[in-house]
């Protein structure tokens, strides 16, 4: 009996503290998790524009996911595949006549959907030759995969 009531002294002593601690590690841990993805994910925006102002749509299509079921949504079409994605944007912007300008975000959110996976909107900006602006919305649905982050899904218009 005498060792019961001593475990039951010395739990009710540091229980009060266990609950702290845990509780501090539950509220610590998720921001710090939060912040290294929305660091990697802006790294992939930060990439990504870093290689579109260089001319190579390749290194721009390394922030999505390569594979034949990413998506790509932008105004009335519809593209599925990492390689039709290319070619999109190489006909629109690398075609004859054509060019890509130089790239960047604005309004840049990022909403973890859990830790795996995140919805990013910005505002994109085209500077053109002589002046010309081309600007629009985009909501990219991010994955982490094994290779880092990446786009699954991209809609722009």
């Amino acid at each position: 009996m005498h060792l019961f009531r001593a475990l039951a002294r010395g739990f009710s002593l540091y229980f009060p503290t266990m609950i702290k601690l845990i509780c501090l590690v539950l509220l610590l841990s998720p921001p710090a998790i939060t912040q290294t993805a929305e660091a990697g994910l802006r790294q992939v925006l930060d990439d990504q524009t870093a290689a579109w102002n260089r001319g190579d749509l390749a290194g721009f299509m390394q922030g999505y996911w390569h594979s034949p079921d990413v998506t790509f949504f932008a105004g009335n079409a519809i593209i599925r595949g990492w390689e039709p994605t290319l070619q999109r944007y190489r006909d629109k912007y690398q075609g004859d006549g054509r060019e890509m300008g130089k790239l960047s975000f604005t309004d840049e959110n990022i909403q973890m959907l859990d830790p795996d996976a995140a919805l990013v909107t910005a505002r994109w900006h085209l500077e053109m030759s002589r002046g010309k602006r081309l600007e629009g919305l985009t909501t990219l649905l991010c994955k982490r995969l094994p290779e880092g982050w990446r786009i699954v899904h991209d809609h722009s218009s």
